[in-house]
């Protein structure tokens, strides 16, 4: 296998040419950066943080095809990944997921203690997510506890410290990741059922809509409550408006729980993580 093969195998394995992981997670980050500095954040804890955003992204995706490198051929979105095909050697796949690892510790050494001991949680999370649909129904929410980890840390960066409200804005992307990664995993569903993966889609069944509505509408009133908290007015409260429809927009996508139609839905969550982000801007540039 010549050189720049084996590279674009690599990218394909940290889903390079898949952003929407790295969008999904770095919306959040952003949010928390924007209110924890009342405005634009500190430039060098912008870069540290968007650029752990794509480590930390790229880390998680190769442990989650080293947890699923013998099921992942059974599945037919999943199929033609790097480890199944052949294209990377678990080695190698296990070296570049500790070269990610340690580059984005070195990069959280820039900041404070509090920052570097919140990180800790960070790796163990994103660790051990891949292996909870063998033991449980609800990997989302684990998913949910790594992808929100970002704001305790993003505050703690900006602070020093861990302003109680910010758990609400936790809570809040908590319930969105499992919205979008509900219907994300409805797109498997007919074949995790057959290999014995669970899922919150697989958990809530014939129900599934219906649970997702209301986790949606349960995120609004976190995310409110969180606005509410941090003092965010008009501009925060009409991006939850524009929210409230495009959530009603992804229920008329998945209505007839077609893999293309649901896999649809789910990419377009990148739009609800960019609407808040701009209301959260601003408010604070009013």
């Amino acid at each position: 296998m010549s050189a720049t093969t084996k590279f674009n195998a690599l990218l394909q394995l940290i889903r390079f040419d898949k952003p929407i992981g790295t969008l999904l997670l770095l919306w959040p980050t952003l949010w928390a950066l924007w209110i924890a500095a009342g405005g634009v954040p500190d430039y060098d804890l912008l870069f540290i943080f968007i650029t752990g955003t794509f480590l930390m992204r790229s880390a998680g995706c190769i442990i989650n095809d080293l947890a699923d490198r013998n099921v992942d051929g059974a599945v037919e979105r999943t199929r033609g990944r790097p480890l199944v095909t052949g294209a990377v050697s678990v080695r190698e796949a296990r070296i570049l997921f500790l070269v990610l690892l340690v580059t984005a510790f070195a990069l959280v050494l820039f900041t404070n203690r509090l920052t570097i001991a919140l990180s800790i949680p960070a790796v163990l999370l994103a660790s051990t997510y891949p292996f909870m649909k063998r033991y449980t129904h609800l990997p989302q929410i684990v998913l949910g506890a790594a992808f929100s980890w970002s704001i305790p840390m993003a505050f703690a960066a900006q602070l020093g410290e861990l302003p109680p409200p910010l758990w609400l804005l936790y809570l809040g992307n908590l319930l969105w990741t499992v919205v979008y990664d509900t219907k994300y995993a409805m797109v498997d569903r007919p074949d995790d059922l057959a290999i014995g993966v669970k899922s919150t889609a697989i958990l809530f069944g014939k129900h599934d809509r219906l649970i997702i509505g209301c986790l949606q509408l349960l995120c609004l009133l976190v995310m409110y409550l969180a606005g509410v908290q941090f003092g965010l007015g008009t501009p925060y409260n009409i991006s939850l408006i524009i929210v409230a429809a495009l959530f009603v927009y992804h229920q008329y996508l998945i209505r007839e729980r077609q893999r293309e139609a649901c896999f649809r839905a789910f990419l377009h969550n990148n739009w609800v993580g960019m609407v808040i982000f701009i209301g959260i801007a601003l408010n604070y540039a009013s």
